[in-house]
């Protein structure tokens, strides 16, 4: 009996207001491939509005692009500055909201567990979760401004790592008494 390679397409996304990182890996089995990747500039928009509206666009052209299974996002820092953390929140949420628009599951990750389930160190650098990244889906990042999308990897292998691969879809009622006609008891009108 051959065994069936599962396979799972993972969005992780690096929510930020000025730099926003994004990357996808297929999981197949414990095999980890990297897609894509990059980063959305938002420092030239002027108003917190228009970062939004850009961020909506860029995730659900991905969305659209890949279709990803899952989207994994790292949960915002929150420093002293209350208003930091509020934009950096609407940002999140304008991501979360592309994702579920499309019926794709969402999960959240600390930054430390993020950084924890790549590295073995909860306090590792941007710089040691880059390199972590480049040995584990072997390949090179020779720039420094994509440490956004390096962070969005390490989401996505985060959610990998926590998940397994499990390419099961949501589940209905209708979907389990299909596939399980014995367990179902039939009552009589």
């Amino acid at each position: 009996m051959l065994a069936t390679v599962k396979e799972k397409l993972v969005l992780g996304i690096d929510p930020g207001t000025q730099v926003m990182g994004y990357g996808l890996i297929l999981a197949k089995g414990q095999k980890l491939t990297l897609i894509q990747y990059g980063v959305i500039h938002l420092k030239k928009y002027s108003s917190h509005a228009l970062k939004l509206k850009k961020i909506h666009e860029r995730i659900t052209s991905i969305l659209e692009e890949y279709a990803p299974d899952e989207v994994a996002l790292e949960a915002p820092f929150v420093g002293q500055n209350v208003q930091s953390a509020l934009k950096l929140g609407r940002a999140q949420g304008v991501a979360m909201s592309a994702a579920l628009m499309r019926d794709i599951p969402i999960t959240e990750y600390a930054p430390k567990k993020v950084k924890s389930a790549v590295t073995g160190n909860g306090n590792a650098s941007k710089e040691q979760v880059a390199n972590m990244i480049e040995k584990l889906l072997k390949f090179k990042i020779d720039d420094q401004s994509l440490f956004d999308a390096t962070d969005a990897l390490g989401v996505a292998i985060t959610h990998i790592f926590q998940n397994g691969v499990n390419t099961a879809k949501k589940k209905s009622w209708s979907t389990f008494i299909a596939n399980n006609p014995s367990r179902v008891s039939k009552t009589k009108k």
